[in-house]
This record gives structure tokens, C-alpha cells and sequence, in this order.
């Protein structure tokens, strides 16, 4: 937490290695930027990703084979790469689903 230039209070987000990765919008008092601490805490606990980007901008990343090397062994980190995907829709799916039913 710290004041900024023009008074008010923000936080960062940093990396484990110490980069600053966000800072935050301006908070008028110091609750104020505890309470926006809790909801980043709570938004990143959920882990939940919405990717805008058009499908035809994502490429697939170019395989490069160097001599000396068996061809099989460049495409190994592909099934790793289809493992956490697949992983990751299922993730999605269980995300969407609701959390609780009925009326209390």
C-alpha cells in the first residue's frame, strides 16, 4: 500500500521475483484499499480467464528440429500442452456450473 503523487492510496501486485505486475485504481482512505485488496485476493483465488482475443489471432508455436535431435522428441511438450488445455476447459465447464441450488 502506499500514497501516490496526487494523495490517494493504491496497492501493487507483485511477482514472487519482485516485479510489479499491477497497480492499482485510486482509493480514497485506507479501508478503502483493504477492502480492494480483499476483492483482488478474491477475483485471483478464483483463477478464472475470458479470452478475447479472435481465434485466428492465436498461432501455434513453430517447432524447430535441430540436427542430431529425433523429431519425436520436439513434439513431446505438445501432448503436454493438449493435456493442460483440455484440462483447462474442464476447469471452465465445472466453473460455469452453479454453485449451490435451490432456495435456502
Amino acid at each position: 500500500m502506499f500514497v501516490d503523487g496526487e494523495s490517494f492510496f493504491r496497492f501493487r501486485l507483485k511477482s514472487p521475483d519482485g516485479l510489479v505486475i499491477a497497480i492499482s485504481t485510486p482509493f480514497e482512505d485506507k479501508p478503502s484499499v483493504v477492502a480492494g485488496i480483499a476483492a483482488a485476493r478474491e477475483c485471483a483465488g478464483m483463477g478464472l480467464v475470458t479470452d478475447l482475443c479472435p481465434a485466428a489471432a492465436v498461432r501455434e508455436p513453430a517447432v524447430t528440429v535441430r540436427p542430431g535431435t529425433d523429431a519425436q522428441a520436439c513434439h513431446e511438450p505438445r501432448k503436454t500442452v493438449d493435456a493442460f488445455r483440455t484440462r483447462a476447459k474442464e476447469l471452465r465447464r465445472a466453473s460455469a456450473a452453479p454453485r449451490w441450488t435451490g432456495v435456502a
